[in-house]
């Protein structure tokens, strides 16, 4: 089994910043790549960052120049710096991992963005 624990969602007035954490573990056989989507009601899931194996990263074009996705190769954790909030950014964002043996999501973790 493999789990992936989520954390620093919440609630953030617009132009906060947010930062969001994943922690893998258990049966994690090299991981391929790491990201984070995020769902608003009554929309699609979407991709919001990844960054794969050799380092290299994707955002949605909404979140460039905002948003930073890090990796500890160490801890097989992910980050998502996220900074200059607005309520567009509202969703439950879920963490996503890939390895040789398949892919893996976390619970969610919300983030409100109001004031």
């Amino acid at each position: 089994q493999v789990q992936l624990a989520e954390s620093g969602g919440g609630l953030m007035q617009p132009g906060g910043s947010l930062r969001l954490s994943c922690a893998a573990s258990g049966r994690i056989f090299s991981i391929n790549a790491m990201g984070w989507y995020r769902q608003a009601p009554g929309k699609q899931r979407e991709l919001v960052a990844a960054i794969t194996r050799d380092g290299s990263t994707n955002y949605a074009d909404s979140v460039k120049g905002r948003f930073t996705i890090s990796r500890d190769y160490a801890k097989n954790t992910v980050y998502l710096q996220m900074n200059s909030l607005t309520a567009e950014d509202t969703a439950v964002y879920y963490c996503n991992v890939r390895d040789v043996l398949g892919m893996y999501w976390g619970q969610g973790t919300q983030v409100t963005v109001s004031s």
